[in-house]
């Protein structure tokens, strides 16, 4: 018996083996068939690479919102997504990258002009913007021209347009500059329709990430402290406007009655009430600036009107397929943060505390790295994951290898939180920052279930036995909560009064989870100085006593298999997002992908504690 067992166990091991020898070979050769047909499509793209050709403008096709970090999206997905045509979600400019093709077109003899197509470009913050547009000058200092064209220009658009010598409109479009809006929906009312119990803890009287779940309407401390540091915003982008097109501040229409009176005067055009007001040069059809083009650039070769060659493909050219490691030396270490800070750890465009605070360890543990700096671009998230990370800030001091930390265009609630121990704080003027202050928020739904005839009920062994959706929170739990909180914003306004040497008392002042841009943080002392990364950089060497040094990115690694699907597909995403379908959002798509969000964000947060140094009127309209 025990032989014929031992035959049946040898057929069976030999058949498993064979199966799962078959699937692997399955699984291969479909692999390498992916992998051929993307060699074939790449190679049929030339190779992928554009080729430029004498006398061609850059055209600068921006798509998407500028950031300092991308967030990381699967390789296969997006592929796929970009090659069916699908919206894959709001895309993104690394705006490195862009300042770099700008930098490198200046000097390419075959770039001849520079051609603005902000159609589709969304924009970033003020400090993201204002660092292309003053590479658009620097292009502009050697004599090649800079054109910007489009059918209709929103308030972030224009802040490019501005730095073209030429802003052309269609004599179909328009535009209207809106100031800077801070709008949200309140969801008060529905969550009591259908009988949920919103629980809210928090300190500091302007901390108003709760309100969209308590109120149905912005509170009046909100709205006092939003519309200062929108007004600030409002004058910094107000006065880059005015230097760029040499009018006024008073030819900003800001009231009805005056656009209205302008209005009259050109029929109700609003293409010709933009060319009135001085807001563009001229009007002009495509074909009108195709011809324009063509004189000045000459005839295209093949199907083109004029040479040309796009943002992608141009920032494709110039990027080595591989890129070396710094050469050995002292260097100054740049770390980003960028995203929501979430507790763990969290992939690339958005902040983990256990994998941000890793980047920052390896900066410390690298010998060559003397100084370090945090980039940061966060309205916070979790107070737990922030003080993870910076605790691995101090660590880095007391290594002796100072800490600056850059804020771009958001360094607020957690966003400071992590900062506040830097030996150096360097933000923009337009930087939204402070935001200090402590909430904590959950839903039960007792009176959901109980409305729909469902109950809870049971025993324990004592009255902690845990919070549950379908139970009401316990008076005890909730005095806890409470302390747990108020010790939260006490540590918080500790740790800022430490670092910035200050009392707590004056911290306690400017915090509550108020609002300030930039230049206000700079005079009630939450920040040294202003500037933007190199300022930042230049600092970290100086604190360091570097007198020559390198810089690099430390990055968040990539598994094995993310870094073999990133190669194969990304030539051939790159083909088929030059040459596939653009997909756009509707209004009401945007309108419903707002709210998504709104409620997204305070479902994804993941502090143990449920504790949250968080800034929910850092995205502005």
């Amino acid at each position: 018996m025990s032989g014929n067992r031992s035959i049946t166990k040898t057929i069976f091991v030999g058949l498993w083996n064979a199966l799962n020898f078959s699937r692997r070979l399955v699984l291969n050769i479909l692999f390498v068939i992916i992998v051929v047909g993307l060699i074939v499509v790449i190679s049929s793209a030339d190779d992928g690479k554009v080729k430029v050709s004498d006398s061609s403008a850059l055209i600068l096709n921006l798509s998407g919102n500028l950031v300092v970090e991308k967030t990381f999206v699967d390789p296969v997905d997006a592929f796929m997504q970009e090659a069916t045509g699908q919206d894959s979600g709001p895309k993104e400019i690394l705006v490195r990258d862009l300042v770099k093709v700008i930098n490198n077109a200046k000097v390419d003899k075959r770039i001849e002009a520079l051609i603005l197509d902000l159609e589709n470009f969304n924009g970033g913050g003020l400090d993201k913007l204002k660092l292309v547009a003053d590479a658009i000058q620097d292009f502009k200092s050697d004599g090649k021209p800079v054109y910007a064209i489009g059918d209709y220009y929103t308030r972030n658009q224009y802040l490019l347009a501005v730095q073209a010598d030429n802003i052309y409109l269609h004599p179909m479009g328009g535009m209207i500059l809106e100031g800077y809006s801070r709008y949200g929906n309140y969801f008060a009312e529905a969550l009591e329709k259908i009988k949920a119990s919103t629980h809210v803890f928090k300190v500091g009287k302007f901390k108003s990430a709760v309100e969209p779940y308590t109120r149905n309407d912005m509170s009046p401390e909100a709205k006092e402290a939003n519309i200062a540091w929108l007004n600030g915003l409002w004058e910094q982008y107000k006065a880059e406007i005015v230097e760029q097109r040499d009018f006024d501040l008073d030819n900003f229409d800001e009231t009805f009655a005056s656009v209205i009176t302008k209005f009259e005067n050109v029929d109700g055009d609003f293409a010709q009430y933009a060319l009135q007001n001085g807001w563009i040069d001229g009007l002009r059809t495509r074909e009108e600036f195709r011809n324009e083009m063509k004189e000045l650039l000459g005839e295209g070769t093949g199907d083109n009107p004029y040479n040309y060659v796009s943002f992608g493909g141009y920032l494709d050219l110039i990027t080595p397929d591989f890129v070396l490691p710094p050469p050995a030396g002292d260097k100054v270490a740049i770390i980003v943060a960028k995203g929501t800070i979430l507790d763990g750890t969290q992939k690339a465009g958005t902040i983990g505390g256990d994998s941000t605070a890793k980047l920052l360890r390896e900066a410390r543990n690298n010998d060559e790295v003397k100084a370090v700096v945090l980039q940061v671009d966060s309205g916070g998230g979790s107070a737990f994951a922030s003080e993870v990370i910076r605790r691995e800030v101090v660590l880095l001091k007391e290594a002796g290898k100072p800490v600056v930390a850059s804020m771009g265009s958001v360094a607020a609630s957690g966003g400071y939180w992590i900062s506040a121990s830097a030996d150096h704080i360097v933000a923009e003027p337009s930087t939204i920052t402070g935001s200090i202050g402590i909430f904590g928020m959950f839903t039960t739904f007792e009176r959901s279930f109980n409305y729909l005839g469902i109950y809870a009920d049971g025993v324990a062994t004592n009255e902690l036995s845990g919070i549950a959706p379908d139970r009401p929170l316990k008076d005890g739990y909730a005095q806890l909560i409470q302390m747990n909180i108020e010790h939260g914003y006490d540590q918080f306004i500790s740790l800022v009064a430490g670092a910035r040497d200050m009392t707590k008392e004056a911290v306690n002042e400017i915090a509550q989870g108020r609002v300030w841009i930039g230049t206000q943080a700079l005079e009630i002392g939450l920040v040294d100085e202003l500037g933007d990364l190199d300022t930042a950089v230049n600092k970290a060497a100086e604190l360091a006593k570097l007198d020559s040094f390198k810089t690099f990115y430390v990055t968040p690694k990539l598994s094995e298999r993310e870094q073999l699907l990133q190669e194969i597909f990304k030539t051939a995403a790159n083909f088929v997002g030059e040459n596939g379908l653009n997909v756009k959002q509707s209004p009401i798509m945007e309108l419903a992908n707002k709210m998504e969000k709104q409620v997204e964000l305070i479902t994804t947060l993941n502090d143990p504690r449920a504790t949250y140094a968080l800034c929910d009127v850092c995205d502005i309209y």
